[in-house]
């Protein structure tokens, strides 16, 4: 794996936790609400990638391709807006690292049964050994940072 793929990942890890904070922020200065915040987040983000796009892709040539896609390849738009919403909503509520805690647990989870299985076009990557004994680790770090006071307290 290179190094500047890990480091481009950590990057949108960091990305990740501060736009939840951020927009939380957001939220709570229009009145409390995640989901007009969530629009503004992806109005905002929308407006980056089309420059972006007209900067340095054939915008119009892939566009016209839209059209000829199944209709299940255009859920990632509103997946991603769920997930924005979600941060936003759950942010203030249960604080950004046990929030953050739980979406790695899921994207995890679905993640190693998308490789493991090959679904939605991806190669298949069976799931190792290894991996499992990380998702028991993963799992004991968690009960330690959630009830580690409870249990050692």
């Amino acid at each position: 794996m290179l190094l500047s793929f890990v480091l481009i990942a950590l990057c949108a890890g960091v990305a990740l936790a501060t736009q939840a904070a951020i927009n939380s922020q957001l939220a709570g200065a229009l009145t409390g609400q995640p989901a007009v915040a969530a629009l503004i987040s992806f109005a905002t983000g929308t407006l980056v990638l089309l420059l972006i796009c007209i900067w340095k892709t054939d915008l119009f040539g892939a566009l016209q391709q839209v059209p000829k896609q199944p209709l299940w390849k255009l859920i990632g738009g509103p997946l991603g807006a769920l997930v924005v919403f979600t941060t936003i909503f759950l942010a203030p509520k249960m604080g950004v690292t046990n929030m953050l805690f739980f979406i790695i647990v899921g994207q995890l989870v679905a993640a190693a049964i998308i490789d493991h299985f090959g679904l939605i076009g991806m190669p298949a990557r069976p799931v190792q050994l290894w991996q499992i004994i990380g998702f028991i680790v993963i799992a004991c770090g968690l009960t330690l940072f959630f009830f580690g006071k409870k249990i050692f307290g």
